[in-house]
């Protein structure tokens, strides 16, 4: 791919404006849940959709981001947004909850075109940009994650959780639209696919430090996720007895943890990324220790600012070091990493829902606590170790 001198504001807005077009179709069924039990009661289809949802997004980390490497990116994003389209169609028109449970994972598939972005907006910055460059476009993913909760709480509560679905189509047709204006790339790698793919596990045997990484932002993503698949439902029950249109609202007051993104990045800058990932562990941590402790509108309020603020500090340190380990490899290393995270937050997805079922908030927010702390444990030794 040619480079321009300099990346303009407009491709990056656009390319952030893609990346969270994307993304957001993994999180528009949250605050639906209670709507989508009331269409689909019984069974426990309706319970899974969330958690399936991530699975495939991490099977679609893993399968189809390494292709980056191997074809022509524009491409790639434009197929992989179409097949985004078709499946938000099927989940519109599904006519049951298994149904729609499978367009689900197909959904997921598809919003990896998301992790695809983001090594065009790296291979088309300047040198001395890329950092800025790769934190703008991120900035558009992070508002794609939290404000499409907001979109789809009020859509669905005004007119219905299809309506969503429907409308999520011709977005994801627009983001498909907007890389086309791009420049065409060439492949970065001249070995095949099954050579590729088996290089991922290479990587992960020989870097530790992606491995502490991955695991650490897999946990706090649990955390996070585990609070967003509960939330509509908990808010349903007494002594709130609101709906999903008020779940989606704590979109809105989430999206504060989006100025997590600059500040954290020139705090690991100038102090690595270390003492910033343990003070986001540290500050989910006590995102949940407000949200049980505090079990009202405006201490969850709190909570989900400090839930947001800590994830997303945490997030941007890590990938300053992943992406600093091999230059060689980040659109691997991202897979390996990427694909870590969402695992977590499909396994906090359901932990969160078991946990509902058996203990309530309260099973939840131990749950949450839990993780908080052995996401803290992780980062412990490597601090102890820097100070020597």
């Amino acid at each position: 791919m040619s480079r321009p001198r300099e990346l303009g504001p407009g491709p990056i807005f656009a390319m952030a404006c893609a990346c969270g077009i994307a993304v957001a179709n993994i999180y528009y069924n949250q605050p639906m849940l209670g709507l989508l039990r009331r269409t689909f009661p019984g069974g426990m289809a309706v319970s899974l959709i969330p958690t399936v949802t991530q699975l495939g997004y991490a099977a679609g980390l893993f399968f189809l981001v390494p292709l980056g490497d191997l074809l022509e990116r524009r491409r790639l994003i434009t197929v992989q947004f179409m097949g985004l389209v078709l499946a938000t169609l099927m989940a519109a028109a599904a006519p049951n909850g298994w149904a729609l449970v499978g367009a689900s994972l197909l959904i997921g598939v598809g919003s990896t075109v998301a992790q695809q972005i983001l090594p065009v907006a790296a291979s088309l910055a300047s040198d001395h940009r890329r950092g800025a460059v790769v934190g703008g476009v991120m900035s558009g993913l992070l508002t794609g994650i939290l404000l499409s909760r907001t979109l789809s709480g009020f859509v669905g509560a005004h007119w219905g959780w299809r309506s969503v679905f429907w409308l999520a189509a011709p977005m994801a047709l627009a983001g498909a639209a907007i890389m086309r204006f791009l420049p065409p790339s060439l492949p970065a790698a001249s070995m095949g696919y099954g050579r590729l793919m088996g290089s991922l596990l290479h990587l992960w045997r020989g870097e530790p430090r992606l491995r502490r990484a991955a695991s650490t932002q897999a946990l706090l993503f649990a955390a996070f996720s585990a609070f967003w698949t509960t939330l509509a439902l908990h808010l349903e029950q007494p002594p709130f007895l609101r709906g999903a249109g008020l779940a989606g609202l704590f979109g809105v007051i989430g999206a504060i943890g989006i100025l997590a993104a600059p500040l954290a990045g020139r705090m690991a800058d100038r102090r690595g990324p270390g003492p910033v990932v343990m003070a986001g562990t540290c500050v989910v941590l006590a995102g949940w220790l407000v949200l049980v402790a505090w079990n009202s509108l405006a201490g969850m309020a709190v909570g989900v600012v400090l839930l947001d603020f800590g994830v997303q500090s945490a997030l941007i340190a890590h990938q300053q070091l992943v992406f600093g380990l091999r230059a060689e490899a980040r659109n691997r290393l991202n897979t390996l990493f990427m694909t870590g995270m969402f695992l977590g937050g499909s396994v906090g997805s359901s932990g969160a829902m078991l946990a509902w079922r058996t203990l309530g908030w309260t099973g939840v927010g131990a749950f949450g606590v839990a993780l908080g702390l052995a996401a803290a444990c992780l980062q412990v030794r490597p601090i102890r170790m820097n100070s020597k």
